[in-house]
This record gives structure tokens, C-alpha cells and sequence, in this order.
């Protein structure tokens, strides 16, 4: 079997290699094999207790399952999605949590297989109540203080209660997670309250359940994730649709996006409407693959979109087209994303955004941002499928995937050189909410239908 190939390298480079990949047999399993240049960190080795398949040196340790007590009293969620990993008090590490939970879900909420829990949060921190404060939405966010030193969670609460659908989000600079919605649900049925939102919880060990305030102004959509450009505070989004947007939030003020802002749509300069997702029915032209391309920004005046008319509104000025946004995050002086099933195999695309010097002022039109089609794969053995991603500290790029198989998560480094980093090769279930400690020692990882979270430590720096 051909291993996942060096097909892209110094920033984006196309290799030769990569055209000839279309006819790459679907990998059976991941173990054993590392990219054929040698690079990465070695084959993988089977884990004896069935979890995650890392290389020799690697190792894992659940921290965090659903079903677990928490410090407050509840219930450790199900469906552990998107993650930050942020800086506390002598080396331990503050996590927030994603859980993609929706109506259908209340077995494994916070509260309790029954709900018999609820009694014990206050119902003016829940978002969504519902009908006779029944409380309609179970999604939202755990927070986790966590020593790395001696590989155990300290502390553990719901931070972020009465959301639907909490799929990913982003850290921002200021020391907070930005927690999205990936729905478009009104008011009516269960539900009290439109939902769509983003909200912000404090990455903090006793911030206890805040209260859900909705970042309206960044538009109310089927949000994915957000990073933030530090140099700027300009918040980029995704849109979990097939044929959705990429926008950017400005806020009034870089630390505050809850005080209100403008949002756009990103246009490719070159050409309106552009069809970035490179399917066979995909009007021409195609998006090139390691192309730079200059981009301009729309503005987005119905951000409430009541009728689901927000992605209308881009398209009308021009907005491109993106294959289902998924993750996002900044490096590398550089915003990531990736588009789960985008390219002419649908098997996904990651894009890098490079933001004008002027990112944001009117001076951007004359140095504008840079787009390029970083990776498009064309085989299921180099990325199937990717979803969230992450940074490393050193530059890598590790990208989680989700389909029905045995999803994995890859890593790309600085030179363009792809390898299988780890395997879920004991369940069907995606992997999600890769990100690094602060100081770069462990890497966090949830598999999702497993309710579980690991932490993952080994020779990095190798």
C-alpha cells in the first residue's frame, strides 16, 4: 500500500508526485506505515488497549470520559468536539471543551441520563430553557484544569450551558474560547430562543457556568470554527455548509467581540463567485492548487439572517464558494482551514490565508490578502476527510479526521511532508479537538463517540 505521500513542499510547492496519486488503494490501516521519504515520527504500533495507535515513544492516557463526575456536581458531557488549550498557575494547563450535543442528546448531557441533575445549575445561566424551563439545548462547554506533571485532571465543570451543536470554535489571544453553534434552529418548538450563535467563555479555572451572552454581530449562521489573527484581533470563520462562506468578524474593539462589529465574506479579486471547490460539476475555473490568490473582503449587512439568507447575501457580492468549513486555527503568521469534502474525490481541501499588512483598513486594497489551496488531497491515504486542525508550536500542521472508517490524525509539517501521526483504528468515531499545550509537551485529542479526551506525550522535538 502506498503510505501518505510528500506531495506538497517548501509552503505549498505542488510535487509532481501528487497528480499520480489518484489511483492510491484505500488504506486498510494505518499501522506500520509512515510517509515513504522516512520522515515523521515512525510507524505506528498497536495500542494493547484499544484506543489510539501512536508511534514507538508515544503515549496516550484518557483523562476525561463521558459519564465522570465533574467538581460541580454534573456529569462529564458526550460528544467531545472542538478544544483550546490554554496557560494557568505553575505549568497546569486550562481546557475548553466542546460537546456537539443536540436535542435528541439529554441521555448524555451534564444533567444526567434523566436530568435528574438540573437542579443544581442555575437556570439564568442556561441559554435556551425551552418550554417550562425544561432546558432545551444540552450543548456547550467543559472547562478542565490539568496538571501535566502528574497527568490528571484537577478540577472540572460545565462553563457553558443551553447551546445546541457546539462543534468547534477557536482560543483567541485574550485568554478565551470562542464556542460555536452549528445550527440555524429559530425560536419555536423546544426551543425559546434562536440559536446560531457564537459564544465566548473565559479560559479559567473558577469561572464556574457563565452566562451565555450570543456574539449576534458575527452573524447568526451554521457556524465551525474561528481563529483569531493576534496582530489585528480579527476574528475568521467557517460554514459548515456545502456551499458555504468563509467570513471575518472586525470587531469595535480587538478584545471584545461581544461590543459589537463588521462582517464579510471573502471574494477572490481575480474572479466573482469563484467555485473554490473543485468538484467535476464545479463551474470553471478551478481553483489551482499552491496558487496564490489575492482576496478582497464583502460587507454582510443582515447579519440576523432571519431567513437563512446570510450566505445569499455574499454570494450576491461575489462571495466564493467553500466545500463544508470545518477547522481553523493561526500559525505561522497564517490562517488554516479545511474544507471536509472539497476537491474533484471530495476528499478535502486545507486552505491558507496570509492577511494583508492592512488587514482590515481601507489601505488593504492596495497590499491585499493572500489565498492558496494549500493541499487538495486526491486519496484516501493521504487525508480522508479533514476537520479540525491545529498548529503545533514548532509549525506543523495536525489535521483530525471524521468519516465512517478508521479515522486518523495526520500530521503535515513546515516542508510539506505528510504522515499518520495516530489511528482510531477501534471505532467508527472521528477524532476532534486536537490542540497543544502552551508549552508544546502534550498534545489533547478527543474521539468523539467515545466521549472520551486523551493526552498524548512523547519525543516531539525528534
Amino acid at each position: 500500500m502506498i503510505g501518505r505521500r510528500r506531495f506538497i513542499k517548501n509552503g505549498g510547492a505542488l510535487a509532481t508526485a501528487f497528480l499520480s496519486l489518484q489511483g492510491v488503494v484505500k488504506k486498510a490501516n494505518a499501522v506500520g506505515r509512515t510517509s515513504p521519504s522516512g520522515k515523521g515520527y515512525g510507524p505506528l504500533r498497536r495500542d494493547p488497549n484499544k484506543i489510539l495507535d501512536l508511534p514507538v515513544g508515544f503515549t496516550h492516557k484518557v483523562i476525561s470520559a463521558r459519564g465522570d463526575v465533574m467538581s460541580d456536581g454534573l456529569v462529564v458531557p458526550g460528544k467531545h468536539d472542538g478544544m483550546g488549550a490554554f496557560p494557568s498557575d505553575d505549568g497546569r494547563v486550562i481546557l475548553v471543551r466542546n460537546h456537539e450535543l443536540n436535542p435528541k442528546d439529554a441521555r448524555h448531557s451534564a444533567f444526567g441520563s434523566n436530568l435528574e441533575l438540573r437542579e443544581k445549575v442555575d437556570l439564568a445561566k442556561i441559554y435556551d430553557t425551552g418550554k417550562n424551563n425544561a432546558i432545551a439545548g444540552y450543548g456547550g462547554t467543559t472547562t478542565l484544569l490539568y496538571n501535566p506533571t502528574e497527568q490528571k485532571v484537577e478540577k472540572e465543570f460545565l462553563s457553558l450551558a443551553g447551546t445546541e451543536w457546539n462543534c468547534a470554535g477557536g482560543v483567541t489571544p485574550w485568554g478565551s474560547w470562542i464556542s460555536c453553534e452549528e445550527t440555524n434552529a429559530k425560536a419555536g418548538g423546544n426551543y425559546a430562543k434562536d440559536h446560531g450563535y457564537n459564544f465566548e467563555v473565559p479560559a479559567r479555572a473558577d469561572s464556574g457556568l457563565v452566562k451565555p451572552v450570543p456574539l449576534k454581530a458575527m452573524g447568526r449562521f451554521r457556524h465551525e470554527a474561528i481563529a483569531v489573527d493576534p496582530r489585528t484581533g480579527i476574528i475568521y470563520q467557517t460554514e459548515d455548509r456545502h456551499d458555504g462562506l468563509i467570513y471575518r468578524y472586525i470587531p469595535h474593539s480587538p478584545t471584545k467581540p461581544a461590543a459589537g462589529g463588521k462582517l464579510q465574506a471573502l471574494r477572490i479579486r481575480q474572479r466573482r463567485g469563484m467555485d473554490t471547490r473543485n468538484w467535476n460539476n464545479s463551474l470553471p475555473p478551478k481553483m489551482p492548487v499552491a496558487k496564490w490568490v489575492q482576496v478582497q473582503w464583502v460587507d454582510i449587512e443582515e447579519v440576523e439572517s432571519p431567513d437563512d439568507s446570510l450566505r445569499k447575501q455574499g454570494y450576491d457580492k461575489g462571495g466564493a464558494l467553500f466545500a463544508r468549513g470545518e477547522g481553523m486555527w493561526y500559525g505561522n503568521g497564517s490562517i488554516y482551514w479545511a474544507c471536509t469534502n472539497g476537491g474533484p474525490f471530495m476528499r478535502g481541501q486545507i486552505f491558507r490565508y496570509i492577511p494583508s499588512p492592512h488587514e482590515g483598513t481601507v489601505r488593504e486594497l492596495a497590499k491585499p490578502g493572500r489565498l492558496q489551496l494549500y493541499i487538495e488531497s486526491h486519496a484516501s491515504s493521504l487525508i480522508e476527510n479533514c476537520d479540525n486542525i491545529t498548529v503545533a508550536p514548532w509549525g506543523d500542521l495536525f489535521i483530525c479526521e471524521d468519516h465512517g472508517g478508521s479515522c486518523a490524525l495526520v500530521r503535515v509539517t513546515t516542508r510539506g511532508e505528510i504522515s499518520t501521526f495516530a489511528d482510531n483504528s477501534y471505532s467508527s468515531s472521528e477524532l476532534a479537538g486536537a490542540c497543544f499545550s502552551p508549552d508544546g509537551s502534550t498534545l489533547f485529542v478527543n474521539i468523539q463517540k467515545n466521549g472520551q479526551t486523551l493526552a498524548i506525550t512523547g519525543p516531539w522535538k525528534t
